[in-house]
């Protein structure tokens, strides 16, 4: 095997373990936790810098699977969007502990759950919580923190890319070596979107491991 081809398997290498990136977690449990004891919750608010409705959908949907996971009954989000429609609650509101309890209030559990959600680059960070709809006490508080590793990936891909291109020989094989570089390259920067995802999902799932299961 040519050197430059060892040389590009190598940093393709480092670029799969760079996607895999890494996510931490931490929680507090309030002893009125247990005194509550809910099992069921509605998911009534995702925050931070996320735009648009489909991808708040998916972090809800990322939610909702761990806490049903855990035992818990999950208000329908079908549902949940039909109150707060009629009750014209403002997206600004439902990030309080206050209106968050009012609004489960309304759908009669006991408990609602929120999370916010930013992410910056590669860096991923969320903080959820989950409230006592009749006191609006927190219950649980918990946050998550993940990173792609996608700006190191990127830059390996264009290694990689570079080194395809750079080392095959001129005529139609560099013309080939230099789209398939740029292909691998390119391929690392337009894995953000779905790796971000993953590493969302992969915080809350840090973020809820140690919330009490029902």
């Amino acid at each position: 095997m040519r050197n430059y081809q060892v040389k590009a398997m190598f940093c393709a290498g480092i670029v799969m373990l760079l996607f895999v990136g890494c996510t931490t977690g931490e929680h507090v449990v309030s002893p009125a936790f247990h005194e509550t004891n809910p099992d069921e919750v509605a998911v009534v608010d995702i925050s931070g810098d996320i735009r648009g409705d489909a991808p708040r959908n998916q972090i809800d949907d990322f939610l909702t699977m761990e806490l049903v996971e855990k035992g818990y009954v999950v208000i329908e989000r079908e549902r949940v969007n039909s109150i707060l429609e009629e009750q014209d609650f403002q997206r600004s509101d439902r990030t309080t502990d206050e209106e968050a309890a009012r609004i489960g209030e309304i759908l009669n559990v006991p408990a609602a759950a929120m999370v916010d959600v930013n992410v910056d680059g590669e860096k991923v960070s969320l903080t959820g919580r989950m409230v006592d709809v009749e006191t609006g006490e927190v219950l649980w508080i918990g946050s998550g923190r993940g990173s792609s590793g996608r700006s190191l990936a990127t830059i390996f891909g264009a290694i990689t890319g570079g080194l395809l291109g750079s080392q095959v020989g001129g005529g139609s094989g560099r013309t080939i070596a230099t789209v398939s570089g740029g292909v691998l390259g390119g391929a690392a920067g337009d894995t953000l979107a779905p790796q971000t995802a993953r590493v969302v999902q992969k915080s809350i799932k840090e973020m809820v491991k140690d919330l009490p299961a029902r």
